[in-house]
């Protein structure tokens, strides 16, 4: 992820008291790099959930499956969603396809998202950034707007 593009959406939305979900992958699956206890389980400084902030701990990539996420935001009333976070070809981009499919409205911060390099069946090695971009064209204007930080600032301050 861009940390700083996510830490400079998170700083207003706080502000002006939006609700903040962070949403964390608890993986039961042995050996996994995001296992409780693991280091690619610890959060990042600066994204700890604050007391008001709701924290959704999920198992598998989507954080609608086996939570109460959508229950929850639809009794809190919340039908937009923007959307920042690791690692764009899994977690970010199932929970995005599935929130366009429950109906929210979702801005998706490419540039506050994140992806790793990959070795395809072939042994190529396909860039994170190559990834990336493909990434993030394939779910906008179907199951999100795609948008820049600064273009969600923006929105947010007009």
């Amino acid at each position: 992820m861009r940390k700083t593009h996510a830490q400079r959406l998170l700083a207003p939305w706080r502000l002006r008291g939006h609700l903040v979900v962070h949403v964390q992958h608890d993986s039961a699956t042995a050996g996994s790099p995001l296992a409780p206890g693991s280091a690619g389980h610890n959060r990042q400084a600066g994204f700890e959930p604050r007391d008001d902030e709701w924290h959704v701990t999920k198992q598998i990539n989507s954080a609608f499956i086996g939570t109460a996420l959508d229950e929850r935001l639809r009794a809190a009333g919340v039908s937009d969603l923007v959307v920042a976070g690791l690692t764009t070809d899994h977690c970010v981009s199932t929970s995005v396809r599935m929130a366009g499919n429950l109906g929210y409205r979702v801005r998706l911060a490419g540039d506050a998202t994140a992806m790793f390099d990959r070795r395809a069946p072939d042994g190529q090695t396909i860039t994170a950034d190559v990834r990336q971009a493909a990434h993030l064209a394939s779910p906008h204007d179907e199951f999100c707007t795609v948008c820049p930080t600064t273009a969600l600032l923006a929105q947010e301050s007009a």
